[in-house]
């Protein structure tokens, strides 16, 4: 992470959907990045040297589009919890932070939870603005893909 600085702020991001699909399936596809692409817009491509589900202790690299710039990220899982929670740490020479998933059976599907933390000493006053409306669309996404399989 960054070292201390008042131009650095941390922000959050947490948003939710309810995914009627069941949390195994939910957990397992998530926990895919090199499949982070075909839902999150931001996701160019992964490259994490396996199939399936990352354990914890895996490291990963991505490659995300953040505002028209190519910005290649670096992750380690800290968590790997079936099929409950999952968490990457990420770096970058832009910005760092963490991904955090939250799963739990609701009625006959997944209550899904997404939060992001971030930090970049980037001084753009839209940044923000443009992470949350690009969430929101990769969890709609995410419930699309997932509901219509």
């Amino acid at each position: 992470m960054r070292t201390a600085d008042c131009s650095v702020r941390l922000e959050r991001i947490s948003q939710e959907r309810f995914l009627q699909a069941p949390i195994d399936a939910v957990y397992d596809y998530v926990t895919q990045p090199d499949r982070w692409h075909e839902w999150h817009p931001t996701s160019l491509s992964a490259d994490t040297g396996t199939r399936g589900s990352l354990a914890a202790g895996a490291r990963f690299g991505e490659m995300i589009d953040l505002l028209g710039v190519r910005v290649p990220l670096s992750y380690r899982v800290q968590i790997a919890q079936p099929p409950g929670e999952f968490k990457a740490a990420f770096t970058s020479v832009a910005v760092d932070g963490s991904i955090h998933y939250f799963l739990q059976p609701y009625r006959d599907g997944t209550l899904f939870k997404r939060v992001l933390i971030y930090e970049t000493e980037l001084q753009l006053a839209t940044l923000h603005a443009r992470m949350v409306e690009l969430s929101a669309v990769a969890l709609d996404r995410l419930k699309q893909r997932l509901e219509n399989a």
